[in-house]
């Protein structure tokens, strides 16, 4: 469904689910989410009144906040947390007076504004570690099934010795997993409480500021810093930095796709659908649209983690100017990561394979692709340099007289002396020249015999 309120192109650059994770909506019932678990903690020691948490709790829906008002006051606070509390206290005191006297007790602004990013992280870092699986299943299932698909292997766009389309997926396959290990421990690190006050002593709850950071954790179900990290971007800065690494290891993917897609390769493809990738203007097209997606979601990706690490030199204990940019930056990196995953999983997934087409152009090129073959045979008799050059003249020859390169080898005496036309029919086999690419696969994939 396309998004009307952030633009009609909003559907390639986000996830329906992840979109709605970080939806306004989504922060403020987060950050009064926030709100509810410090009166809680509050209340435990006897900071706020008996009963203030079950005054605040019916109020997590955020039905009662004036949305006009809260802009309107938003923009001459410098954030939203001012109005928010405000209003959030007015609805409290119409419950329990006393309670609301505890509302934000101990708190600051940017404590309730980092907590809620870091209670939407932790929805989309689960989103996001059910989609790499979802992504892991189609990519091992395509390494496996095409573990013996002959293709050319190209070097700078050009074809070298063959390789298989099931090395290729599990290169991509192992990417992701390195991946999803990187993301892990960058959630870890990051999906943390941040309470410090004013200036992160918390202060003005005297002796019992740090029991009220444990169960305010404790609540939430988030870890407890050593210290608070108002100014220490770090962890933020590393996730998005891991996400930019995730898209821009989705579209290594994707373009390679897109590249056996070119109908003058016409290798692989994506899934066929009615009407998908059709053109205004020429019928016969069929574009690589979830390809183009995901590259144009990477696009965006290295802006975004150049500009959390530019944030990360706030000032003292409160960032002026540098911390207000992560506010759009990190959910729109979480957005464009979850848009990559999913086109991903729709290439992956749906990926239409024409084996008979790679064969024919690996046929096409006349056995020069095998030259390496033949040059590492030759090089034990004659010495690699000399073998390389024989085999140069030999291909430049072969190219010059469309001839296939085993023709022109047998018709050099340097080359027969050594090699007989048996082995040389041999050494031109492309399936005998796939070294370990199966046990690279199986050692991926995880097949119990890897030599099968």
């Amino acid at each position: 469904m396309i998004d009307m309120t952030n633009g009609l192109n909003s559907f390639l650059f986000s996830t329906p689910e992840m979109t709605r994770i970080f939806a306004a909506q989504q922060q403020l019932r987060a950050m009064i989410r926030f709100e509810w678990a410090l009166t809680c903690a509050l209340e435990k020691q006897e900071l706020a009144a008996s009963g203030s948490g079950s005054a605040v709790e019916p109020l997590r829906d955020a039905a009662f906040i004036d949305f006009d008002e809260l802009e309107r006051e938003a923009k001459n606070a410098g954030n939203i947390v001012i109005p928010l509390i405000r209003q959030l206290t007015a609805a409290v005191r119409t419950r329990n007076e006393r309670s609301a006297r505890a509302i934000h007790l101990g708190a600051t602004s940017q404590d309730v504004l980092d907590t809620a990013l870091v209670l939407q992280m932790r929805d989309a870092m689960k989103l996001m570690d059910d989609s790499i699986g979802r992504l892991d299943t189609a990519l091992a299932k395509l390494a496996h099934t095409h573990r013996d698909t002959l293709i050319t292997g190209r070097t700078w766009l050009q074809p070298g010795p063959p390789t298989t389309l099931g090395l290729k997926i599990a290169g991509t396959l192992s990417a992701l997993r390195r991946n999803r290990d990187r993301i892990r421990a960058a959630a870890e690190r990051a999906l943390v409480l941040q309470f410090g006050g004013a200036v992160g002593t918390l202060a003005s709850l005297g002796t019992a500021g740090t029991l009220v950071s444990a169960e305010l954790a404790r609540i939430l179900d988030l870890r407890e810093p050593d210290l608070p990290w108002h100014t220490q971007r770090d962890n933020l800065a590393e996730v998005v930095a891991v996400l930019a690494t995730l898209t821009g290891s989705l579209a290594k993917f994707a373009h390679d796709v897109a590249l056996l897609m070119q109908a003058e390769v016409g290798e692989a493809s994506e899934g066929v659908a009615d009407n998908r990738g059709g053109s205004s203007t020429m019928p016969h097209k069929r574009n690589p649209v979830a390809c183009a997606a995901v590259l144009a979601s990477h696009a965006r990706m290295p802006g975004l983690a150049a500009t959390m690490l530019n944030s990360m030199p706030q000032e003292h204990e409160r960032g002026l100017g540098l911390w207000q940019t992560e506010w759009e930056s990190v959910p729109e990196a979480f957005r464009l990561a979850s848009a990559a995953l999913a086109y991903s999983i729709d290439i992956a997934e749906n990926l239409d394979v024409d084996a008979a087409r790679m064969q024919a152009n690996f046929d096409n090129l006349l056995g020069l692709t095998m030259s390496e073959s033949i040059s590492t045979a030759l090089s034990s008799k004659i010495g690699r340099a000399a073998a390389h050059d024989l085999l140069r003249i030999a291909c430049a020859r072969a190219a010059e007289e469309r001839r296939h390169l085993r023709e022109v080898l047998v018709e050099l005496p340097e080359v027969t002396a050594h090699l007989n036309r048996e082995l040389i029919e041999q050494l031109m086999h492309p399936g005998a020249y796939l070294g370990s690419s199966r046990l690279f696969i199986a050692r991926v994939v995880g097949e119990p015999d890897a030599q099968s």
